[in-house]
């Protein structure tokens, strides 16, 4: 799981420093959260292979993921941008390394509340 995590790190900051990010139009907002959810993705595939799911045990994780995902991701940025801002205009604004702490602190949020939630089914099975 370490791994998917500095992946996923590294892959928003390379968007980010590459300028796929678009500041100025919701297509940025698009593509923070297309790059979550992929990573969620992968944090569910990656459970349901290292486990040997059946097929039913695939859809289960990948949707469970998801869902930790998008209850952690807002939760999270939230509490980021709330510690990490001035007051004075955005953070996507501002870029720069704040900008990029955000967005790595955002992933691992999403991340972690991913496998939280895998957790917690996992207790249940």
């Amino acid at each position: 799981m370490f791994y998917i995590s500095l992946i996923a790190v590294i892959g928003i900051l390379l968007l980010q420093m590459t300028d796929l990010i678009p500041l100025a139009s919701v297509g940025g907002s698009m593509t923070i959260g297309l790059a979550f959810l992929l990573a969620a993705m992968a944090v569910g595939i990656h459970e349901a292979w290292t486990k040997r799911r059946g097929v039913l045990g695939w859809i289960v994780n990948i949707v469970v993921s998801f869902v930790g995902a998008f209850v952690a991701a807002p939760i999270g940025g939230m509490v980021l941008a709330l510690m990490l801002s001035d007051g004075s205009r955005s953070l996507a604004a501002s870029g720069g390394p704040r900008f990029s702490v955000a967005l790595a602190g955002g992933m691992l949020v999403t991340l972690l509340g991913s496998w939280g939630a895998l957790w917690i089914v996992n207790r249940w099975r």
